[in-house]
């Protein structure tokens, strides 16, 4: 059995899985995100985490969609995870405590969707500056204001 079979059929958390382009698709709830990864991690030798990103469906309940990538270097197979999180609470497990790497991946995440990762230590931002308001890949993010670092005179 090859590795995606594998995964699809060994991991409850999965609330539904496909494969889109080669990758398997898992659709996981957000408290389930964190124990997901670590299987992937552990049992399937998922070791490379190479990005976590969101996507805003205005409109829809729930609005954001997070994004997680892996990779297997043992295996050379990719798996997408997926999560589905409210608007009013956008916030999943952090994945820090397994790939150290999500550390600045989920503070550019944060900045650019005001997606919460609980566990990360530092959501300072670190594409934008501190104190700009909004996140600019909402899309209800107004794209004419201006926020300029130094007050106009």
């Amino acid at each position: 059995m090859d590795a995606l079979a594998r995964v699809k059929e060994r991991l409850p958390a999965a609330r539904d899985a496909t494969v889109s382009h080669g990758m398997l698709v898992i659709f996981v709830a957000p408290d389930a995100v964190l124990v997901t990864a670590q299987k992937l991690k552990g049992e399937f030798d998922f070791d490379l985490f190479t990005d976590v990103t969101a996507v805003d469906w205005l409109g829809q309940t729930p609005r954001f969609e997070v994004v997680w990538h892996f990779y297997s270097t043992r295996h050379f197979t990719r798996v997408r995870v997926k999560a589905r999180v409210d608007e009013s609470d956008p916030t999943v497990d952090s994945l820090v405590s397994l790939y150290g790497s999500a550390r600045f991946m989920e503070r550019e995440c944060h900045d650019m969707y005001g997606i919460r990762f609980r566990g990360n230590p530092d959501l300072r931002p670190v594409l934008l500056y501190e104190g700009f308001k909004g996140h600019p890949l909402r899309k209800d993010y107004p794209k004419q204001q201006e926020q300029p670092l130094v007050p106009y005179r």
